[in-house]
């Protein structure tokens, strides 16, 4: 089984809150990784989405940052409520 990464880089407009995340995160942008796996036993090559994460500033410490693991799905929410506030 391969697996790989997949690196964006997303923008929020507006302080923003992520489910699982129970801080409020401010505005700007975000590295997103996305790590997936291959589907064995196709055809044609296919990938499953394994894990979602995001690198948010660190509490308490300035400058310092941390990657947090969250849903895609909660992502996409994240994003949508932003580009409509």
């Amino acid at each position: 089984m391969t697996i790989r990464s997949r690196r964006e880089t997303i923008t929020f407009r507006h302080p923003f809150h992520i489910r699982g995340i129970v801080r409020e995160l401010p505005a700007g942008a975000y590295e997103v990784v996305t790590d997936e796996e291959t589907i064995e036993g196709l055809s044609f090559p296919a990938w499953r989405r394994i894990a979602t994460m995001i690198t948010v500033p660190s509490e308490g410490v300035r400058g310092a940052t941390e990657m947090l693991s969250i849903g895609s799905v909660d992502l996409a929410d994240a994003q949508r409520i932003d580009a409509s506030a």
